[in-house]
């Protein structure tokens, strides 16, 4: 295991066959960023020392592969320095001098200077010491009060907040790594009752339990609200998990919702068979019926607008400003399903929605390898659902959350070839002999063209579109393709075709599925970050197969 540069301090490290471990230092969380490093005195002196170095050094490689990044961080990089301030607290304080600032002087000195031996002093029993922040980029302990979070704002670009907000100067896990340690753990201790009681009345910052919270998700969600613009975010299992708990939450037992004839199915089921158990019913609009909208709002008191935009599978958009403006109105909140346009093609709470929900699963993860969904907004709403979250669970594993925090680094990439790549394509398949008809709010046929152009930046990678043909001709067309996935999902880095009229509505007569428009020769095509020339000349090959 490589040791930090901090560790020059020492003149050697001894591996010993039998280590006291109860010299090693107990680190327990006082607040965000905060460690305090307590050694009881028995241990105090070179055996201590040379405890921890076998701590470190002793590790079989299997059991080192399983410790967390954190683990591994704190160990090698902060673990030492914590015990040389600790150590020179006590001489420092007898002279007058604050133990922080000789601790700080003597890290940086070391690691400016040669090798050198250290005799430590005796500690006092069960001596605290309170120790903060991170390492430089030379890998020297910085010994801060508090994590600097305005680094952010010098972020004024997607690209940029996809891959630094929540992270750089920003998160309040300690560690010199790059990347976000994944904190697996299903609680978090306190170290006496009277600490549990300052966190309980919010005098404290901590974690509790793992259902409640966990700092590798929280680094996840901060990302998300800084590229949303949002107060708040909060992650959950999936996209179905956020939109049904948001609806829980914030439609009261007896209510009125209003939402479109264009969704995801999973949603209707949801608010067609289960919202009205709890007394709460729905008006269905066609997405562009502003008419409708007012309607509905004049005649129930409605308590929330809920929609996607662009919708699936037909890539319908709603206006967000003109809904948001005539829903405050009458009292009722907003919220808009942005999965497929994403933060990147469309910014829905600067457009006036009070709320953005999406499943994380598919451009924010990027990579078919996670599933998720979040909600943004304001901390007062958020924070309403959150509490509901708590009691039904739905939580996000960390690991989960590490890979989305990783799939959002690329999250402006791949949104912006997917956009091209889309565009490209639906103008040559409008244009082809075979095919009847494409819905891509990126062509002027579009209903909502204009309106996609005046509020989104790009229109997503996702393109639907009518072969000429029947199921059969359209299952050729599908089996004839080399490049996509025949699969549901989309928005990954691999394309993936579905046949809607199969995979989702097989359940339903063909009768039934022609009345939500979901035709038998109806394709819906997620392009990824293939070439754009291979993924044109595969489509267009299976086009001549029919």
């Amino acid at each position: 295991m490589a040791v930090s540069s901090c560790a020059r301090i020492f003149s050697s490290f001894e591996c010993r066959s039998d280590p006291d471990f109860s010299a090693a230092p107990r680190f327990e969380k006082l607040g965000q960023g905060r460690f305090t490093a307590r050694l009881n005195a028995a241990a105090a002196g070179p055996a201590a020392f040379y405890g921890l170095s076998s701590l470190i050094l002793r590790f079989p490689p299997n059991f080192q592969r399983q410790l967390s990044t954190k683990a591994r961080r704190n160990c090698s990089n902060i673990g030492v320095a914590q015990i040389v301030a600790a150590s020179w607290s006590d001489s420092s304080a007898a002279h007058g001098v604050p133990a922080s600032s000789a601790a700080s002087s003597a890290v940086d000195a070391a690691s400016a200077t040669s090798p050198l031996s250290v005799a430590p002093t005796e500690l006092a029993a069960d001596e605290d010491v309170v120790v903060s922040g991170g390492c430089d980029g030379n890998g020297a302990v910085q010994l801060q009060d508090s994590v600097d979070t305005s680094y952010s704002s010098f972020l004024k670009f997607d690209g940029s907040m996809a891959i630094h907000s929540g992270e750089r100067l920003g998160r309040g896990i300690v560690t010199d790594a790059i990347t976000t340690p994944v904190v697996n753990t299903t609680a978090y201790f306190f170290k006496k009752t009277a600490d549990l009681i300052d966190f309980k009345e919010k005098r404290q910052f901590s974690f509790e339990y793992g259902r409640y919270g966990n700092p590798t998700t929280v680094v996840l969600e901060e990302k998300i609200s800084a590229l949303e613009g949002a107060e708040s975010t909060l992650v959950l299992a999936s996209g179905m998990c956020a939109s049904t708990v948001l609806l829980m939450a914030l439609v009261p037992a007896g209510g009125h919702i209003v939402t479109t004839t264009d969704c995801y199915r999973k949603t209707r089921i949801f608010i067609d068979n289960f919202l009205p158990k709890m007394g709460i019913t729905a008006s269905v609009i066609d997405p562009a019926d502003v008419g409708a909208l007012e309607g509905a709002l004049n005649q129930n008191n409605v308590s929330l607008f809920f929609t996607e935009s662009p919708t699936n599978p037909f890539l319908r958009c709603v206006d967000i400003q003109l809904v948001s403006e005539l829903c405050h109105r009458k009292g009722a909140l907003v919220c808009i399903d942005s999965t497929f346009a994403t933060a990147v093609n469309q910014k829905s709470l600067a457009l006036g929605a009070d709320l953005v929900v999406q499943s994380a699963t598919k451009y924010l993860g990027g990579h078919h390898d996670v599933i998720a969904g979040c909600i943004s907004g304001p901390e007062k709403l958020v924070t309403q659902i959150r509490n509901l979250h708590h009691v039904l669970g739905g939580t996000l594993n960390p690991n989960a959350a590490y890979l989305i925090i990783r799939g959002m680094k690329t999250l402006h990439l791949r949104v912006q070839q997917q956009n091209s790549t889309a565009l490209r394509m639906a103008k040559i398949l409008e244009a082809h002999p075979k095919v009847k008809r494409v819905y891509y709010p990126g062509l002027p046929s579009h209903p909502e063209h204009e309106l996609a152009k005046r509020q989104m930046t790009g229109f997503g990678g996702v393109v639907s579109f009518e072969v000429d043909g029947d199921l059969i001709t359209t299952i050729k067309f599908v089996d004839s393709l080399k490049i996509p996935y025949i699969a549901p999902s989309f928005g990954g880095c691999e394309s993936i075709v579905d046949q809607p009229a199969i995979m989702s509505y097989w359940d339903l007569p063909q009768s039934e599925r022609a009345k939500y428009g979901i035709l038998d020769n109806l394709i819906r095509f997620s392009f990824g970050v293939e070439d754009f020339e291979d993924l044109k000349a595969d489509i267009l090959q299976a086009l001549e197969a029919i």
